[in-house]
């Protein structure tokens, strides 16, 4: 199960939203789990198979941007992979023909952090901040 256009300039500020619960036909078939990509975020208290965070992301025209309905993908945990099994000459087809359904802000701080914010895998900052907080933050710092 796909769930996309939910990072940091797709769903502003990449909100908790990761956490899907399965589609209630797919519970009546009695299957409990399964697993679930994102560019969102959730809390470390949901449970099952999940990949959250993809970069680049849907609103940017990241991968998931061009999953559709029936189309198959790999997981590989052990190789760190992802793998959208679709040929190359249909993702360049669906790239070609991709445009953004995120529209950005017309002015404000909203079109300052659409223009400037940076992906998940980056820390979702913005970019004229790179190299000028003094300081590399850790990883364990939140």
């Amino acid at each position: 199960m796909v769930l996309k256009n939910c990072g940091p300039r797709g769903y502003p500020g990449m909100s908790e939203v990761g956490n899907m619960g399965l589609p209630p036909k797919i519970l009546r078939k009695g299957i409990t789990d399964m697993v679930r990509i994102s560019d969102a975020r959730m809390s470390g208290t949901a449970y099952g198979t999940v990949v959250l965070h993809t970069s680049p992301e849907a609103a940017v025209g990241g991968p998931l941007a061009i999953v559709r309905d029936g189309d198959m993908i790999e997981l590989d945990v052990e190789a760190r992979r992802l793998h959208l099994d679709v040929p190359e000459d249909e993702i360049a087809r669906r790239l070609a023909a991709w445009t953004p359904s995120v529209k950005p802000p017309e002015g404000g701080y909203a079109w300052l952090f659409h223009t400037h914010v940076q992906g998940a895998d980056t820390g979702a900052d913005f970019d004229f901040l790179k190299g000028a907080r003094g300081k590399e933050i850790p990883r364990d710092s939140h």
